[in-house]
């Protein structure tokens, strides 16, 4: 496949998160999370909502401030691994087709996620890795604030106005926009506030990324 020129939108990079946008295991994430709760006595559905929105640590924090962060974060880290191992999901349509497209060193994973578990995922998948993978200990402050997307701008020697970011929460959006980027959503009804152009599945941003309509200009339509 012909690689496409970001150049023609506008863009020196493209960043994309990864859970919800490149790979559906949302209903993985949920399992962990309640197996987790219910072993620490904690409310699945409340620790959850916090989950989607936070990395692991601010999450027990959050939720469980008496207790140790790196004690629950190893346990969490067990479920994690042993699902990314075993569990069911799967690459969403076009992540394959787009993250083979684009030119080395022009694109980066900025995840919530730790990388050794975005690795097993992307093999499983058959999805390639990229030269630069922002994780959850990858940055000082987590999505929202703007810190990761700000870090892989960097990595990827690119200006922060001139990267498109691929995302699917609202957490990731606002991060996205804080760091002065272009936001594109992906996998919902609704476009989160504050992206910049929305489509209803990641597949069909890809068929525009590819193409010459791939201009940074505000559309919520796919």
């Amino acid at each position: 496949m012909e690689r496409p020129d970001l150049r023609h939108g506008g863009w020196d990079a493209v960043l994309f998160d990864v859970d919800g946008t490149l790979i559906d295991a949302v209903a993985n994430q949920r399992r962990v999370w309640e197996t987790w709760a219910r072993r620490n006595g904690t409310d699945p559905e409340r620790i959850y909502r916090i989950a989607l929105r936070t990395r692991p640590l601010e999450t027990f924090a959050a939720v469980l401030p008496e207790a140790d962060p790196l004690l629950c974060l190893a346990e969490f880290q067990r479920l994690e691994d042993a699902d990314a191992e075993s569990g069911d999901y799967r690459a969403f349509d076009g992540a394959a087709e787009l993250l083979g497209a684009l030119p080395d060193g022009r694109w980066a994973l900025v995840t919530s996620n730790y990388e050794h578990r975005v690795r097993v995922r992307f093999r499983r998948t058959g999805l390639p890795m990229p030269r630069v993978v922002i994780d959850a200990e990858g940055a000082e402050r987590g999505k929202p604030h703007p810190t990761p997307y700000l870090l892989a701008a960097a990595r990827l020697g690119a200006e922060p106005a001139a990267c498109l970011v691929i995302e699917d929460s609202a957490s990731g959006v606002a991060a996205g926009v804080a760091a002065g980027m272009t936001v594109w959503t992906v996998n919902a009804a609704d476009a989160p506030d504050g992206s910049h152009r929305h489509f209803p599945s990641l597949a069909a941003a890809a068929a525009v990324l590819l193409t010459a309509d791939n201009s940074p200009g505000t559309c919520r339509a796919g």
